[in-house]
């Protein structure tokens, strides 16, 4: 699904944020620039958490601007994981298919494919304090992909995984957009995240969230506030 946002203007305190935009259907998109810029703030404008002081959203040329979240076609995967701690493992992911729990045979087995194919294969009845940062990102993004939905946003998914499972959830997270035609947009501070698996990627910095640029080109060729960014 395409997503424009149209003018969009965001302000709290000294914070200001424009973007005027668009991201075409089953791209990815990689999102980087300093810290404090607007990287989740674009992502939370897109999935419905927090609403433009001005301009408008449109995914696949619906206008969301006044959607709910739960009634857009967006799954968001936030920072802090977000999982409840009273739930087990398994518990947490079936979330993804029915907020009811009640799952038949054939969604368990779904959930228990998803918990393989993250790692996590025997760790169904752990609960999120058992488990490491790195463990329990891997639970939420297992959630997160089980919802299916067509536009896939993801802020600093594996900030907490070392380089090898970094490298391996970013390959699966790539063979999943891929196959099912979803868009994405992942926010990272690390240029190889970007070059691994996006096809443009979006500089935020100086206030602006600037249009999508090929990932590649972008960094062999940076503007100044990239360079700026990188230190190279």
């Amino acid at each position: 699904m395409s997503i424009t946002l149209d003018n969009i203007k965001l302000s709290h305190g000294a914070f200001n944020l424009t973007a005027n935009l668009k991201i075409e259907s089953a791209k990815k998109i990689a999102i980087i620039g300093p810290s404090g810029g607007g990287k989740s703030t674009l992502l939370s404008t897109i999935s419905g958490f927090k609403s433009p002081d001005q301009g408008k959203v449109f995914i696949n040329g619906n206008d969301v601007t006044l959607t709910s979240p739960s009634e857009r076609p967006v799954a968001l995967l936030f920072q802090d994981h977000n999982l409840f701690p009273h739930l087990s493992v398994k518990k947490n992911v079936s979330l993804g298919i029915n907020t009811s729990l009640n799952l038949t045979e054939t969604e368990l087995d779904i959930v228990n494919k998803a918990l393989s194919r993250v790692g996590l294969k025997n760790y169904d009845n752990k609960m999120p304090f058992e488990l490491s940062g790195g463990e329990q990102q891997r639970v939420a993004l297992a959630r997160c992909l089980l919802r299916k939905k067509p536009v896939l946003c993801l802020d600093e998914p594996f900030a907490a995984l070392g380089p090898a499972m970094k490298k391996e959830m970013l390959s699966l997270v790539k063979e999943i957009v891929e196959s099912t035609n979803a868009t994405l947009l992942m926010v990272t501070h690390q240029p190889e995240d970007a070059l691994h698996i996006s096809d443009e990627t979006i500089l935020v910095s100086g206030g602006i969230a600037n249009i999508p640029e090929n990932t590649s080109e972008l960094f062999s060729d940076p503007p100044p506030e990239l360079i700026k960014y990188l230190g190279a």
